[in-house]
């Protein structure tokens, strides 16, 4: 019987054990002639850990499609035959992630919407290979969506959709074994397209001929873009989080097969989970560097609930250039990294020694973050240094990010930037110091930045010092140029100018910050928030402005008030 075919059940283990990671070294280019026949069936399905949401449901069954910020009313046509409004809705309709949100509706009826919208995507012609349906990084997501909703799609399914669903799995995966192959998919999409074949191999009954192959590819992907620190490659900590979403699901189909799991995925997985919580703020949301938008909180919290041993989070991730101070329920974060690799630059934001501050819960000195999907046009204006917490000369940037408009090697992504960071770490009774420099700015102007970061030891004040020093052998402008350092505040701090020239911050939990500055005069002025979970929010900055010229320095300091009065001044 057709459900005796679909039942997803367990082989020898004694006959497959261990065929995951067995096999000698195939190269890349053995690859492209290894043929992939579409299973009979599956052995086992991967779980989603993703959350459902049963208002995303609502809408697919009434018939509106929306992704990325736009949206769109079928009224009866097939979604993937309107014209899309923006490539990103496109690739997020053909990647089918959205299918788990169907179980969360009427069982009946959302199996029957499951099963439809997927027939009429493989009743489609064959899709250019410019469609963005067809970029490897979509087809590896469509092939883990239709993995992992399989026992869902293939429940009570007709002869001919079955045949269809399991040619269409083979198809995918042969899509991504050319990708691989060949030079298709680039960057993090790399690491993707390898953990979608690495389940394939592993659920479908006929991936065992490739599962070898495909375990080495992996691991190879794995130990080249998880740094010893557990950072990605990319410096962007979104990539870790959706990475840790995809491996975590393939280490359990694997645990429950019974084979071997690959020493890479263990250690990139095991080394992950800390260096989030490293760059985790006390509400939970991730520090907003290098692509790094707003939270989603609940996928954060699946993969962080995966963790087998959970210490105190590291502070020092010298490998993934990240710097973490705590004292107390004050946190300090600082990207202490230059530009991550060309090839994994695409999402690399110019935030050297850029730094974000909270108390608790509160948020208080942020960076702008990455513009969701309805404010794409603004993603240039938000990598810029200008967008981040740190000193920026003649308002350019300290990394050279190419236009996206350049041509397609590289567009977006980042062509110089600062070569040499250095990072100290002191700690003395009373307070912990970072100090930091990079000379990104050595070329143009003959200056090194140099920045020191303070936080006592009890919480109660955050202080720092910003210096320019010559640079050897650096270009020096005849004429000196503007300096500019920039605080971005969150937009649930409240922001009131003082008349001795002091700026007083209201948190939204009533506590309130004084700022001060020596050598500068404090300015506030208007900013955008790019990371709130609702779309951009107006926000505030706090400005000193000064001459870039060798022997500049501008101490500045945020103090808690406590008790009513601020602490007792201290020369920076």
């Amino acid at each position: 019987m057709l459900r005796d075919r679909v039942r997803l059940a367990s082989v020898s283990a004694a006959r497959a054990a261990g065929a995951f990671a067995r096999g000698a070294a195939a190269p890349y280019h053995l690859m492209k002639s290894m043929a992939i026949a579409p299973p009979e069936r599956l052995r086992i399905a991967p779980p989603d850990i993703r959350t459902t949401d049963s208002t995303v449901a609502d809408q697919i069954h009434a018939g509106y499609f929306s992704f990325e910020g736009k949206t769109v009313q079928a009224r009866g046509v097939s979604p993937f035959l309107v014209t899309a409004p923006s490539e990103g809705w496109r690739r997020s309709l053909a990647g089918f992630s959205w299918l788990r949100h169907l179980q969360a509706f009427d069982k009946k009826v959302g199996l029957a919407n499951a099963q439809a919208l997927v027939a009429e995507f493989l009743s489609l012609p064959k899709l250019p290979p410019d469609d963005p349906a067809m970029e490897p990084a979509v087809v590896a997501r469509r092939l883990l969506s239709f993995l992992s909703q399989a026992p869902t799609l293939l429940d009570g399914a007709e002869a001919d959709f079955y045949d269809a669903f399991m040619l269409a799995l083979a198809r995918n995966a042969r899509l991504l074994w050319r990708a691989l192959a060949g030079d298709g998919a680039r960057g993090a999409d790399r690491a993707f397209c390898a953990i979608a074949l690495a389940e394939f191999a592993v659920c479908a009954d006929t991936g065992r001929k490739i599962a070898p192959h495909v375990s080495r590819a992996l691991s190879a992907e794995l130990d080249r873009q998880i740094l010893i620190d557990g950072g990605h490659v990319s410096r962007n900590p979104q990539v870790a989080v959706d990475l840790l979403l995809d491996l975590l699901p393939l280490r359990q189909v694997i645990a429950a097969r019974g084979l071997q799991t690959p020493p890479a995925v263990l250690r990139a997985i095991d080394r992950m989970m800390p260096m989030l919580r490293m760059l985790q703020h006390g509400d939970g949301s991730l520090a907003l560097f290098n692509g790094m938008g707003a939270t989603a909180l609940d996928r954060l919290a699946n993969a962080l609930a995966h963790e087998d041993t959970r210490g105190a989070p590291p502070v020092n991730a010298p490998y993934a250039g990240y710097q973490r101070m705590e004292a107390g329920d004050a946190l300090v974060i600082v990207d202490a990294g230059g530009p991550p690799p060309f090839e994994f630059s695409l999402s690399a934001h110019a935030g050297c020694l850029s730094f974000e501050y909270s108390i608790g819960i509160e948020r208080v000195v942020v960076n702008c973050g990455a513009p969701s999907a309805p404010h794409l046009d603004a993603r240039e204006l938000a990598r810029a240094t200008a967008a981040h917490s740190t000193l920026i000369i003649g308002d350019r940037s300290s990394a050279r990010i190419a236009s996206q408009h350049a041509p397609r090697r590289r567009a977006g992504r980042v062509l110089a930037g600062p070569y040499n960071v250095e990072v100290e770490r002191r700690r003395l009774e009373g307070e912990t110091t970072l100090i930091l420099s990079h000379d990104g700015y050595a070329r143009d102007f003959g200056l090194i930045h140099a920045r020191e970061l303070t936080l006592l030891t009890d919480g109660a004040a955050l202080l720092g010092v910003d210096r320019l020093v010559a640079a050897e052998g650096g270009v020096k402008h005849a004429e000196a140029s503007d300096v500019a350092l920039r605080f971005h505040l969150h937009p649930r701090v409240g922001v009131a100018p003082r008349a001795d020239g002091a700026i007083e911050l209201t948190l939204a939990n009533g506590e309130i910050l004084i700022f001060e500055a020596q050598g500068a005069v404090p300015e506030v002025e208007d900013s955008i928030f790019f990371a709130a979970p609702g779309g951009a929010r107006k926000c505030a900055q706090i400005v000193l402005r000064g001459t870039a010229v060798a022997g500049a320095e501008i101490a500045w300091s945020f103090r808690r008030r406590a008790g009513g009065q601020v602490p007792s001044a201290r020369q920076v």
